[in-house]
């Protein structure tokens, strides 16, 4: 199992799993919009007993313009 972490933008320091170790663009719901998060650098955590495989990803842009809600 992979995972994903993400640096910047609306889901900041959120943890997902990855199914592909080398996708390079995460693309994530986020409220009526999506999210697009860029890969950098490489995988770590890649050895037998270190812990999940992690791969930083970093915000790249949204669909929408993205504004705080009032609530």
């Amino acid at each position: 199992m992979a995972l994903a972490r993400l640096h910047g933008g609306p889901l900041d320091g959120q943890i997902l799993p990855l199914d592909d170790v080398e996708q390079q663009m995460l693309i994530v719901p986020y409220s009526e919009t999506q999210v697009m998060y860029r890969r950098e650098g490489e995988a770590t955590h890649t050895g037998a007993d270190d812990g999940p495989t992690e791969v930083a990803f970093w915000f790249a842009e949204a669909s929408d313009d993205i504004t705080p809600s009032d609530d």
